[in-house]
């Protein structure tokens, strides 16, 4: 095991020495590597494939508080890159045994791991960390953090982001030898929603395409997995992790893609189509996990100046990568100042939740309300729904103290795309006729 003074060596010349493209609050010295090891806290989410890699990398980069949250189990499949696994491991929690992992191998790290789903943590717990950095493989994971990290921006009476609130976030995917690193800076950058048009929908054959006219061996192995299957196997559900039912699957998309003349079924594409497999690659894994590390290194020691905004790396053929910066949506609902609603000071909050269903630019349904930190109404667990339900028949201006003007939070039910999921949003609720309050967006109330 390599000593620590070795082992930061590379830190030091980034820290310990002035430089051109440094913060303005950049000062090196050996306090600001002390600084780094003891007070900035990171919150890995995903200890996937690349999140393996974030959390080694981001230890060995000289962050000793680290933490990571992952729901997945190990499997026999993960074993070909995401390497801090074994197969002693199979079965066990993802998050776990890459804490235990990581620290064996890398002297003085701390590191806490979360066996559990990210909306199983209350809001506040992600506000605890420095920096959050995202391994993940899912949009509507992303967009949860995301929606949780702007939720605890704040802004001033000129609708300029409060510096002291904006909770830094990177995010790395990969997807074959194709990846990107982005540096989310809530307020000052493009949030995760404000580009959310960079992941397209997943594509979905119309099944007349699949029954009539396939053109692709796509075509060909959804046609065994959605139709013909149901047909030879009424009653029996396909489980895609049975290999004698991928197997079945891919004998008869054989057969229907020799009917059609259709080339390119193989054993490892039927699995990736029925399963929605994006390729992983190791080194893919290991590139972008490297700019992610770097960029939340600068974020944390001002070393340098941050990625602006999102890098893109395609190694498919030889190597290319490309640095673009979008623009923030000043308008986006996740990481804007808020939607404003103006209210009357006699509205209950029973009545405030019914207008976030009709709200045009909310629909939110089934919803939970916080105001600075104290729960207003609870959805869930049942002990906290009965302890909060009383306050349904109150007055939201005295359960909001009486304030003229302040924020909410409601995590509740959205619908985009036909589908529903979860989300947070942050309101500036407004009371007519305090305090002089004007004329402001209007969602009604009585």
């Amino acid at each position: 095991m390599a000593d620590t003074s070795s082992r930061s060596r590379d830190l030091d010349k980034l820290l310990l020495r002035p430089g051109n493209l440094v913060g303005p609050r950049f000062e090196p010295g050996a306090e600001l590597r002390d600084d780094l090891q003891a007070f900035a806290k990171v919150l890995v989410v995903g200890a996937g494939g690349l999140g393996c890699e974030l959390l080694k990398d981001l230890a060995l980069t000289g962050f000793r508080n680290l933490e990571v949250i992952d729901m997945d189990r190990i499997e026999v499949t993960n074993l070909n890159r995401q390497f801090l696994f074994r197969l002693e491991d199979v079965g066990k929690p993802k998050a776990e045994v890459a804490a235990k992992r990581v620290m064996e191998r890398i002297s003085g790290v701390q590191i806490v791991p979360h066996f559990c789903r990210i909306e199983d943590k209350e809001i506040e717990f992600y506000n605890d960390f420095s920096i959050i950095a995202l391994g993940l493989d899912s949009v509507e994971a992303r967009s949860y953090i995301n929606t949780v990290a702007c939720s605890f921006l704040e802004y001033d009476s000129d609708d300029s982001p409060r510096e002291e609130t904006i909770k830094p976030m990177v995010d790395g995917g990969t997807e074959g030898f194709k990846g990107h690193a982005r540096v989310i800076l809530p307020g000052i950058t493009p949030c995760f929603e404000c580009t959310i048009w960079l992941f397209p929908p997943q594509v979905k054959f119309p099944l007349c395409t699949l029954a009539e006219t396939p053109r692709t061996a796509a075509h060909c192995i959804e046609y065994a997995h959605l139709i013909k299957w149901n047909e030879v196997h009424g009653g029996v559900a396909f489980d895609p992790d049975n290999p004698e039912h991928m197997r079945w699957v891919y004998d008869e998309a054989v057969k229907r893609a020799e009917l059609f003349g259709i080339p390119g079924v193989t054993y490892s594409l039927t699995q990736g189509v029925v399963k929605n497999i994006i390729p992983a690659i190791a080194s893919t894994n290991a590139i972008i996990s490297a700019a992610c590390a770097l960029e939340t290194l600068k974020i944390a020691t001002e070393c340098s100046k941050t990625l602006s905004n999102y890098l893109t790396y395609n190694g498919s053929e030889g190597l290319h990568t490309e640095v673009a910066e979008f623009e923030r949506d000043k308008d986006c609902l996740v990481c804007g100042p808020g939607v404003r609603i103006e209210l009357d000071t006699s509205i209950t909050l029973q009545k405030f939740m019914d207008l976030l269903e009709e709200h045009p630019k909310l629909r939110l349904s089934k919803a939970s309300i916080t105001h600075r930190g104290k729960n207003l109404y609870m959805q869930a667990p049942p002990v906290l729904e009965e302890m909060t339900r009383s306050n349904l028949s109150l007055s939201l201006f005295n359960l909001m103290g009486k304030l003229p003007k302040d924020v909410v939070h409601v995590n509740g039910m959205t619908i985009k795309n036909d589908q529903k999921f979860s989300c947070l949003r942050k309101l500036r609720v407004v009371f007519k006729g305090v305090d002089g309050v004007t004329d402001m967006d209007t969602a009604g109330g009585a």
